[in-house]
């Protein structure tokens, strides 16, 4: 993979998305959510500002949802018994993804709040 032309890289990366979209529920719920929180974010017509920012933690969540499905993947294969640290670190992989997922619905709250409330 290393070294091979940029559309050979971008297929392994698309194949990736399809692999997630296709295996992982917990994917297809954040992708679900992503196009919903970015469609009715759309539709408010916010300052650019507030869509850039829901766009921005929307991408950033499913980024953390890939690494997270990639790891415990990684993990899961080499360590098929589940030592301790794998479980460590999968319980760090997944906290990190509700950890940017509270952060998105936080932006989105105060989006609705600056357009409605204040």
């Amino acid at each position: 993979m290393k070294g091979g032309n940029f559309m050979s890289r971008l297929g392994f990366a698309l194949s990736g998305l399809s692999t997630a979209f296709r295996n992982e529920p917990s994917f297809r719920f954040q992708v679900l959510a992503a196009c919903a929180a970015i469609i009715t974010t759309l539709w408010l017509r916010p300052p650019q500002i507030w869509l850039a920012l829901v766009v921005v933690m929307s991408t950033l969540v499913l980024a953390a949802e890939l690494i997270n499905t990639a790891l415990e993947h990684a993990l899961d294969g080499l360590h098929p018994g589940q030592a301790d640290f794998v479980r460590v670190a999968k319980d760090c992989a997944a906290a990190s993804v509700l950890m940017l997922s509270l952060a998105a619905v936080a932006v989105y709250l105060l989006m609705l709040f600056e357009m409605y409330f204040a």
